[in-house]
């Protein structure tokens, strides 16, 4: 072998050496930013308790979750309604069916009641659960009312389900039916599960409510103010039959510890016709 082709021999050894060593840079992992979520107020009222007492009269067979469920989240349903366009009916039985009236596991430990994934522009919290597949992201929420807010951001801001906006907010069916056209859900009975909810629970009478027919939460009533000037004076409630101190704090989206600190109350006892500062 000549000279010549020795050294070429060793030049390719060489190169070779040098490309096994190569490093290989792994990505690191996502950086977790902690999403700073706002405590949820006490929204107007939209008769939500009225419309439960009157299933609980009218109806059988109602699932007591659910119209619990009902009572304490259309009032956001309906101000996402009038904000996003999104009808308050879908929006609360997508509540209602994804989060399993919120006693899911994942809502219960993520406060997750959409079933939102991660995606690739989430950067909070996450958890894993098991859906489509084994052990997938989804995003975690310090309040469920921050979950309501990023259901109706998913809507509004991806490009698919434009045109559901071109339904409007009373034709809950065809909103139904849509969504599954865009793929919001991979069960081919989505639409029949939402409509069926919305309509055994009359969830379609909270799309007819306008913005200026929404009341506010009770005050003092020997003060005789509009709905304006309530919404910044202090709440006050009069314990009823039946009430606890974790009933009225879910009532009124506040905590426990809240009312008891709100209060001057040592410990959870309560008594009927006890008057509490909510806010």
């Amino acid at each position: 072998m000549s000279v010549k082709n020795i050294l070429f021999c060793l030049i390719l050894l060489v190169a070779a050496s040098c490309a096994s060593k190569k490093t290989v840079v792994k990505p690191g992992k996502k950086k977790v930013v902690k999403v700073v979520e706002k405590e949820p107020v006490k929204l107007p009222s939209v008769n939500e308790t009225k419309h439960v007492e009157k299933l609980k009269e009218t109806e059988v067979n109602l699932n007591k979750f659910t119209l619990e469920y009902i009572e304490r989240f259309a009032p956001i349903a309906v101000k996402k309604m009038h904000t996003h366009k999104i009808p308050a009916s879908i929006t609360l039985a997508q509540g209602v069916l994804e989060s399993g009236s919120g006693r899911s596991e994942l809502a219960l430990k993520s406060n997750n009641h959409f079933g939102i994934k991660c995606h690739t522009n989430w950067t909070g919290e996450s958890v894993t659960h098991d859906d489509d597949e084994k052990g997938e992201c989804f995003r975690k929420y310090e309040f469920p009312e921050t979950s309501y807010e990023d259901h109706s951001a998913f809507l509004t801001q991806r490009k698919r389900y434009e045109f559901l906006f071109s339904f409007g907010t009373k034709d809950y069916k065809k909103w139904a039916k849509g969504l599954k056209d865009a793929g919001y859900a991979t069960d081919p009975k989505y639409p029949e599960k939402l409509i069926k909810i919305i309509e055994d629970y009359k969830l379609h009478e909270f799309d007819d409510i306008k913005e200026k027919d929404m009341k506010y939460a009770k005050v003092d009533e020997k003060i005789d103010e509009s709905p304006e000037e309530k919404i910044d004076k202090t709440v006050l409630y009069e314990v009823q039959k039946g009430d606890t101190l974790y009933s009225i704090s879910k009532r009124f989206m506040i905590s426990v510890e809240d009312l008891k600190d709100r209060n001057g109350l040592k410990d959870n006892t309560i008594s009927i016709g006890q008057v509490l500062k909510i806010k």
